[in-house]
């Protein structure tokens, strides 16, 4: 049990530090060292030319910049949730997943620091793949039976811009 729960431990380390790499050198390429590290009392300035979204058409969805503590070690990154009007909608009996039409992928969410496939409620929406999300021309959440994703409802889209 205690070996199980160092493993999952390690594994949601490893899944933290690889999606938020690429997005902490780019913060950090573009933050002059003067820039004093975030903290609870003193906060980031975020800047939104590093928004790795800004590039896309977003319709139900928003970017929104978070810290992250794993470790005690804090990192900023860029997400894409849901807007207020489509997270205020009630959703039931299905889940929420990241589909990509064009070719029937599906990616995941970051639910707290863990990369999860599927969600329960809108706020648990949390889009951090832009690997993903580059190769895709569009992206859609869906919410239904992931399945079943040609019978599910598109909530949101992401589709990027060329």
């Amino acid at each position: 049990m205690i070996r199980r729960t160092a493993l999952r431990t390690l594994t949601t380390l490893a899944v933290t530090a690889a999606l938020a790499l690429p997005l902490t050198q780019g913060a950090q390429a573009a933050t002059p060292a003067t820039t004093a590290p975030a903290t609870a009392a003193t906060p980031a300035t975020i800047n939104a030319d590093d928004n790795p979204f800004r590039w896309m058409e977003l319709d139900g969805l928003r970017a929104d910049f978070r810290f992250m503590c794993p470790a005690g070690h804090c990192v900023g990154f860029w997400s894409l949730v849901l807007t207020d009007d489509i997270a205020q909608q009630k959703f039931e009996g299905g889940k929420f997943f990241v589909y990509a039409p064009a070719t029937g992928e599906f990616s995941f969410f970051l639910d707290t620091d863990i990369a999860v496939r599927t969600v329960d409620h809108p706020e648990q929406v949390r889009l951090v793949d832009t690997v993903f999300m580059r190769s895709h021309p569009r992206v859609e959440v869906r919410y239904g039976d992931p399945g079943h994703p040609d019978r599910a409802r598109v909530v949101a889209s992401a589709t990027t811009l060329m």
